[in-house]
């Protein structure tokens, strides 16, 4: 998760799903001292510039109500990365929908043996192109 959203040492860094808390403890071990769980991550604010969403486990429609909480949290350059069980090509689908119609654009996905992941940053924080 951390290789695909590219991160920082110094950045502010959400972390969400059941293992938050041992999540954000690694993250603390490797040197990222600004990462926060969800348990402890304060008011929101648009403070966090990245959040990590380990879904493995659960069901992929609640996934919509952690997104939903998670959007006052996170910065209008925000990367949002959520990492879940394999899934058929039906369910990534529906997740990049969610993701989408909440503001995001879908950067990047990738396989691996335990998962899937999907790296997403807002919409604003993506110049458009102008015509030539």
């Amino acid at each position: 998760m951390m290789a695909i959203a590219n991160c920082s040492t110094r950045q502010r860094i959400v972390v969400v799903g059941a293992k938050s808390m041992e999540l954000m403890m690694e993250l603390h071990r490797r040197g990222y001292l600004l990462a926060a769980a969800a348990g402890n991550c304060g008011l929101p604010a648009g403070q966090y510039e990245v959040a990590l969403v380990d879904w493995r486990k659960r069901a992929l429609h609640a996934i919509d109500a952690t997104v939903d909480w998670l959007d006052d949290f996170l910065s209008r350059r925000a990367v949002l990365v959520i990492w879940l069980d394999a899934q058929r090509a039906a369910a990534k689908e529906a997740l990049r929908a969610a993701v989408t119609k909440r503001g995001f654009v879908v950067l990047q996905g990738a396989e691996h043996p335990c998962g899937s992941v999907l790296l997403a940053r807002r919409s604003e924080a993506i110049p458009l192109r102008q015509a030539a």
